[in-house]
């Protein structure tokens, strides 16, 4: 076939005439213009608009869909990068290791920007975003394997799909739709004038600027009040600070200061302030609304129009009030903006309508104590004045209050155009013009009005009074009779003195009404959003139905109801003046959370903590976090001590409940931080006896195969040591790393879900033995690393090939020789229940998977090399398996069949399955032998007594036996007696055998002699040269004169046998001293045989063998 001119032919497999990569190339054409479009037809033609070029053959049929410029816009524009043509053709790795090309949305090809066509993808914004959505379309870049491995030779479909895949890249295209009409219809975003600076200005300039400013500076004055404001705008610039780091490190969603906390710090500190803050911002209503119809009701009362009561007054007003706030909420963002403008206008009249008061003063005022700015009336007011109890501390619980709101704009991220500008910006210019103004409201006041006025205008005194000490005689008045108290004017009796000096009194009023409408309208809003921001990451699992929002916007309708409920409940309790203080601590509480994440994340040094905005610092959110407590006690201690255990008690909640979220918070960033220095400082100490611990690396294969191996071995090293489950996985082709890697995630996951303290490492090699080999050296870190191998004993070692005995038992010396402990754990009935199909759910039916789950992960171990003692398949359920994708199966090799669960179990299977669990459940009274014939440096006595310390093995007692001589043994029961005490080691009995040395009996001697029969070497029955090339081909086989040498040892392992069929029958567990084979002298037959005939028809027993290096001492 000719290839089309312009055009690369495509390349050919050898031999065949099939193409090589299953793609034809892009032809790299000259810039288009407008007229001249690049097209790749469905057909299989490239070219420009209006021509068709062949494209090389059939295969590439239905390969390439058209792509189309917008009109007006040049070929390079096509893409973000500006050199990129797009297909719709992406790459996919198959079963076998190998990748497919096949056609989905998400692949480009880049042609023009490097002059050839590849799929090797140049820098672009939308492969970075976490989700797809309305800010962009979520890309996939290639993956390694994509780019790296070979491409299969197998054809495409005539649709150029790989076949089967046709319905994932539906499932994408369906995912995606729905992606998009999330994205439909325009959403109300704001800017952050009127998002974030307008939020936070209404919150802040709350009703306390005008009832109780005036108050605050007749009691405190002008100085120190001042000190109180300058310290709250501290706290909540710091915290301004700290939010705008957080707010631009990285893209910011809805949530407010749940979100921020809460991927800082994670879900344990986010979930529980994200409740309270939320709960707060709904109880804020009610506090704003009953101010609000407070002064309404004071109103109706001054012109006689109550409707029944104060009480119930303020309940009625107060709950027409929420229901008109309610209204505006639902519908929609942008009716709320607006009301929060109109309202905003009003405040910003009212203000400036007091500070044009100041400067008209009037004769008619002066009895009410206001003159207009005199230094006098100043430097009066300048210096405290402490009443009724009152302190600087508790005047600065009154005012802190009314700094709080610098939140408002962060708690509605999700519906800022851009957060990551807009919060910073607005919270902190909003911090301070408001700041500015409380000063500015605070020396106003301090300047024009005296502390206390009766008003009445015939109290006047003679200017040249020689007696006149205070600011009113020297301006003609006499107030000396409001010492004794009954005044109703001046800063320490009215607190409405700001409406008399304003130039129009009632707009005063109107400002009180917008300060309070304002703040709860804020909070009926901020509510919802942390709220529906905190249901979604499902927390708290039975909030979710909270979670659904409505409408373009995401509006969550429910939750605002939900507040609504709230809100109304607390005005008809009408018991706000409790509340209030848990409320303000509630706010504190989080903007000391805030503070100290970026103190955490600062601490972490993580390299993904690089706020754009740079102007803070660790150490002042630090200080900023301890104000912010140390606030919260000053403003109520008792409110303090509730909002602390309240968070504590939720923190404590979300740790147990561990939600499957990975957010990246610092906290995971310190935690490496700190393990990583820690390690590092453990490899500058050298080990010493009093710190040694058993750190295990055991063969587990995967780890729930063997689960009475992996939970006892858990029983002695958690919380103690170290403990790695190894797993060699061999195979008979090229190794499958990536599925290796997806192995080790979920086994990981599934250990710490069944809460067993160890890590998965599997690794490829060309038998067990490498493997193992592998493990053993390079397992761990520094001094986090194995220093004992643990193995299932190879109960079927005599039914398979002698070649994996070998192998076995090499494992065994490579340990001793890496200078490793080595324990071998053998049950009768054996470990292995891979073969076993649903394990858990045939013995505890409690414990099931979700309704309609039937997946199941099939391993194929290479003949056996991958099990001590189960045959070559394994089959585990999806329930022993950690998190399985739901619908899929995992298989190693898929030519094994799955078994059907339908089938019943053997009786051999049953016990099997019954042992394998028996080491999970608490064992009743009963004993731990302790055979510690040889001494290993103690590993074979630490062992147990770690054991038996833990709480499903504290009712066994520990039995202790030696080796003694007939004539000696009180004499060493009472030395092993006197050396455990020195080890602090509580045992219950000392037995000291005389007869170890006794001769076997001679039914068991035959039986043994039977068992090696077909092992032995049989070298005076051939020619010499025969026998050694025999011996060298296969170096397990006895020879006679090894059987000779070790005759005495075999015996003694013969009848250690009867001894401990004798003593420990009923033991829950024996620990026995393993007998050491010396290497290149004794065979492996041999030496497993020694092994079978000590170990056989017993209770569970540990065979243990340190390293002759003492674990034991009795030194301080």
């Amino acid at each position: 076939m000719s290839s089309p001119s312009g055009q690369k032919p495509a390349l050919k497999t050898p031999g065949s005439g099939q193409t090589r990569f299953q793609v034809t190339e892009v032809t790299e054409l000259g810039p288009a213009t407008s007229g001249e479009r690049i097209a790749a037809g469905t057909d299989g033609t490239v070219g420009t608009t209006g021509s068709k070029v062949p494209a090389g053959g059939e295969e590439s049929k239905g390969r390439f869909s058209v792509v189309k410029f917008v009109e007006g816009t040049e070929a390079s524009d096509v893409a973000q990068n500006g050199d990129t043509v797009r297909s719709t053709g992406s790459h996919r790795s198959s079963a076998s290791g190998h990748t497919n090309i096949s056609d989905t949305h998400s692949n480009t090809y880049y042609l023009r920007t490097f002059g050839h066509n590849t799929i090797d993808a140049v820098p672009n914004i939308d492969f970075y975003r976490q989700t797809e959505g309305p800010l962009g379309e979520k890309l996939i870049r290639p993956s390694l394997s994509e780019l790296h491995d070979e491409l299969d030779k197998e054809p495409l479909d005539e649709d150029g799909f790989p076949i089967g895949e046709e319905s994932t890249i539906a499932e994408e295209a369906a995912a995606k739709e729905g992606t998009k009409d999330q994205a439909k219809g325009g959403t109300v975003k704001f800017g952050w004038v009127k998002g974030v600076l307008v939020r936070c200005m209404l919150n802040i300039w709350g009703v306390m600027l005008f009832i109780r400013m005036s108050w605050i500076v007749g009691q405190a004055g002008i100085g120190l009040t001042c000190v109180i404001i300058l310290m709250a705008t501290v706290v909540t610039t710091i915290t301004g600070l700290s939010t705008s780091a957080i707010a631009t490190n990285g893209f910011v969603r809805g949530g407010g200061a749940y979100y921020l906390i809460s991927r800082s710090l994670g879900p344990e500190f986010g979930g529980s302030i994200g409740l309270i803050f939320a709960f707060a911002n709904a109880v804020a209503v009610a506090m704003y609304v009953v101010g609000f119809a407070e002064t309404v009701v004071e109103m109706l009362n001054d012109v006689d129009a109550l409707m029944t009561d104060e009480l119930n007054d303020v309940r009625i007003v107060g709950t027409l009030t929420v229901i008109l706030l309610l209204g505006i909420s639902v519908a929609g963002m942008e009716w709320e903006a607006k009301a929060q403008i109109v309202l905003l206008v009003i405040l910003l009249a009212a203000i400036f309508n007091y500070f044009i008061g100041t400067v008209i003063p009037m004769e008619s005022k002066e009895p009410k104590g206001f003159f207009g700015y005199k230094a006098a009336i100043m430097m009066e007011n300048m210096s405290p004045d402490f009443r009724d109890g009152e302190t600087f501390f508790s005047m600065f619980a009154i005012f802190f209050p009314a700094a709080t709101g610098i939140l408002a704009g962060a708690n509605i991220s999700g519906d800022l155009t851009d957060p990551q500008s807009a919060i910073p910006k607005g919270t902190l210019l909003a911090i301070l013009i408001t700041g500015i103004s409380y000063v500015a409201v605070t020396v106003s006041t301090g300047s024009c009005i005296l502390r206390d006025a009766t008003g009445d205008p015939n109290d006047t005194s003679s200017v040249g009074d020689l007696n006149c000490t205070d600011a009113a005689c020297t301006l003609g008045y006499d107030f000396s009779i409001c010492k004794e108290g009954g005044c109703k004017f001046g800063l320490m009796n009215d607190f409405q003195v700001m409406s008399l000096v304003s130039a129009f009194g009632p707009l005063i009023t109107a400002g009180i009404f917008s300060a309070t409408l304002s703040s709860a309208l804020a909070s009926l809003v901020s509510a919802p959003k942390v709220f529906q921001a905190l249901c979604k990451d499902n927390i708290y699992p039975g909030l979710h139905v909270f979670a659904k929002g409505y409408g373009k916007n995401n509006e969550p309708l429910r939750g605002y109801v939900l507040t609504f409920c709230i809100g109304l409940a607390f005005i008809l309790i009408a018991e706000l003046n409790v509340i209030a203080p848990i409320i303000s601590n509630f706010f504190l509480a989080s903007y000391a959370l805030i503070n100290f994440s970026v103190f955490h994340a600062s601490l972490a040094n993580s390299p993904g903590w690089r706020p754009s905005f740079r102007y803070y610092n660790k150490w002042v959110s630090l200080a900023g976090a301890v104000l912010c407590c140390a606030v919260m006690f000053v403003v109520n201690w008792w409110a303090a001590l509730m909002t602390n255990i309240i968070v504590l008690a939720l923190y404590v909640y979300v740790s147990y409940k561990k939600p499957d979220v990975n957010w990246g918070s610092s906290t995971q960033a310190l935690i490496y931080n700190q393990a990583l220095t820690h390690s590092l400082l453990l490899t500058g100490v050298e080990d010493h006896i009093k710190n040694f611990r058993p750190q295990c690396l055991v063969m587990t294969g995967y780890p729930n195969a063997r689960p009475a191996l992996l939970h006892l071995v858990n029983a002695f090293t958690k919380d103690v040591g170290l403990m790695v489950c190894g797993h060699v996985r061999t195979a008979s082709r090229r190794p499958n790393f990536k599925e290796m890697s997806l192995d080790h995630a979920r086994y990981q996951r599934w250990l710490m879900k069944n809460r067993i303290k160890a890590f998965y490492t599997p690794v490829f090699a060309e038998d067990l033995r490498h493997g193992a080999q592998y493990l053993l050296q390079a397992t761990g870190l520094g001094r986090l690393k194995p220093n004992t191998l643990v193995m299932g004993f190879k109960n079927n070692w005599s039914d398979g090939e002698m070649k994996d005995v070998e192998m076995y038992i090499n494992i065994i010396h490579d340990a001793f020789d890496l200078q490793h402990g080595v324990v071998l754990i053998r049950l009768q009935e054996g470990l292995d229940v891979s073969h076993i199909q649903d394990p858990d759910e045939l013995l505890s039916s409690h414990e099931k998977k979700d309704a309609g789950m039937k997946d199941a992960v099939v391993s194929i171990n290479m003949g056996g090399k991958d099990s001590e003692d189960g045959p070559p398949s394994q089959i585990t359920s999806a329930q022993n398996s950690p998190l399985i994708l739901r619908g899929t199966i995992c298989i190693d090799f898929p030519r094994q069949p799955l078994r059907s669960s339908a089938k019943p179990l053997s009786l051999t299977d049953q016990r099997l399955l019954e042992a394998s669990q028996q080491f999970k459940k608490k064992q009743g009274k009963g004993t731990v032998d302790v055979w510690w014939l040889f001494d290993d440096g103690g590993l074979a006595l630490l062992i147990p007594y770690l054991l038996t310390n833990k709480k499903k093995w504290k009712d066994c007692k520990i039995r202790l036996f030696v080796g003694g001589k007939i004539n000696r043994i009180d004499h060493d029961r009472r030395a092993m007696a006197a050396l455990l005490s020195k080890f602090r080691i509580d045992f219950s009995a000392i037995y000291v055998l005389g007869d170890i040395n006794t001769k076997p009996k001679k039914h068991n001697v035959l039986s043994f002699e039977e068992m090696i029969e077909p092992y032995k070497l049989k070298e005076d029955d051939m020619e010499q040269e025969a026998a050694e090339k025999l011996k060298a081909e296969e170096p397990w086989r006895i020879s006679d004169n090894e059987l000779e040498l070790y005759k005495a040892k075999t015996n003694r392992q013969i009848r250690l046998n009867e001894l401990l069929k004798e003593h420990s029958n009923s033991a829950k567990l024996i620990v026995m001293s393993m007998p050491l084979a010396r290497k290149g002298a004794v065979s492996s037959a041999l030496y497993m045989s020694w092994l079978e005939t000590l170990s056989k028809d017993l209770p569970p027993i540990l065979l243990v063998r340190g390293n002759q290096q003492s674990v034991l001492t009795f030194y301080s």
